[in-house]
């Protein structure tokens, strides 16, 4: 008996059909989605409990992406990668979710208002700006950008900053909204910027040799003020309570209202660290080379200096707060937030510098550039 072959017609669809799904898997091959890894995870518990009076390492690992200021956002540690970001457990360093690009650069990372938000090159500019949920890794929103290649990311509360040395932009965390652009004045690159309580801060130098520190407006870029500081050397601190610049070997306390000098400390010689700045109520905490020096914002004076190892970290609120877990030699020091006495006293062994501390419960993690570090 002869078999009854298929139409013609049957042929040609079939053949279609797998064209179609060729295509579609060549497509989906070299897509974003094929080339993105992502996992999610459930909320981290709530940390019970506080830093136990002898501390030893519980795990540490290097950062193999660029520096991020961030270290713990909703009771997890971010850990940059070249090709994207980690968020882990904190007592054990174990991966809780991650989002990673193959083929791509991570430019930046920062974590603020419970969002991690990363910034990709997938060519020659940073291009890609990601939002994830800092709780679960669950993507939050998507948007191009066209930043240099160069650009970083940092953050503060409802602000995400993007730093080149031709301008800044800042961006809504919550959204996917860039708020406004500013560009370097004439004949000035931008060194570094950073976004606090007072707004944004730029250090530019210009092409007399000369520095110049400005104030902008965080959520709609006006200018406020700029401030001369010579040709030596010199680094931005931040912009939380006070502008903080070291110039040469003097720390200078900026006046957020006109930028003129609200107080001026001699520094030890140069040590090659960056100095690092945060405020908790009407405190401003700024640590530079090996000093963490206490200031009042609206007047600049001194309450309390000690030497450390880093900036500080809180167990409550930034603006509830009465007391700071300071990194010192060979111990994190519990200090009353206005006057500094010693509160309390965690031993713990090989202190990072440099660093900035995070609470999390009983852990203290502390997150520099070159990695992080657990002490529970």
């Amino acid at each position: 008996m002869n078999r009854l072959r298929p139409p013609l017609r049957v042929w040609v669809w079939t053949a279609a059909t797998l064209v179609v799904v060729a295509v579609a898997v060549l497509a989906w091959r070299g897509s974003d989605a094929a080339a993105t890894s992502s996992s999610t995870a459930e909320p981290a518990a709530a940390p019970s409990g506080s830093p136990a009076a002898t501390l030893s390492t519980a795990w540490s690992g290097t950062v193999d992406g660029p520096p991020t200021a961030s270290v713990v956002e909703s009771g997890r540690v971010l850990v940059p990668a070249a090709d994207g970001v980690a968020v882990v457990d904190p007592a054990t360093g174990t991966e809780a979710w991650h989002y990673t690009r193959a083929g791509a650069r991570l430019c930046g990372s920062t974590a603020v208002d419970g969002v991690v938000v990363v910034l990709f090159s997938t060519g020659g500019r940073c291009n890609e700006l990601t939002a994830l949920r800092a709780s679960t890794g669950e993507r939050v929103w998507y948007r191009s950008v066209g930043f240099r290649a160069d650009a970083t990311l940092s953050s503060t509360d409802r602000i995400v900053l993007a730093t080149s040395p031709t301008g800044l932009a800042t961006v809504d965390p919550q959204g996917n909204n860039i708020r406004w652009h500013h560009a370097a004045d004439a004949g000035c690159r931008i060194a570094d910027a950073a976004a606090g309580t007072t707004g944004v801060a730029l250090l530019q130098r210009c092409t007399d040799g000369a520095w110049q520190a400005q104030l902008l407006d965080g959520f709609d870029g006006t200018p406020r003020w700029t401030a001369d500081l010579g040709a030596g050397d010199a680094a931005l601190a931040g912009a939380d309570g006070v502008v903080g610049v070291v110039v040469d070997d003097q720390l200078r306390a900026l006046s957020p209202a006109d930028g003129g000098v609200l107080q001026a400390l001699a520094l030890p010689a140069a040590d090659g660290s960056a100095p690092l700045q945060t405020s908790v109520g009407t405190t401003a905490l700024v640590w530079a080379r090996g000093t963490l020096t206490a200031l009042a914002t609206g007047t600049g004076a001194v309450a309390w200096t000690v030497p450390a190892a880093g900036l500080p970290a809180t167990a409550a609120g930034k603006e509830a707060a009465t007391d700071v877990l300071v990194p010192e030699d060979g111990a994190f020091v519990t200090r009353d937030l206005t006057t500094g006495v010693e509160l309390a006293r965690s031993s713990a062994p090989a202190i990072p510098t440099g660093g900035r501390t995070a609470v999390v419960g009983p852990v203290v993690v502390v997150g520099t550039a070159e990695g992080r570090t657990a002490f529970s």
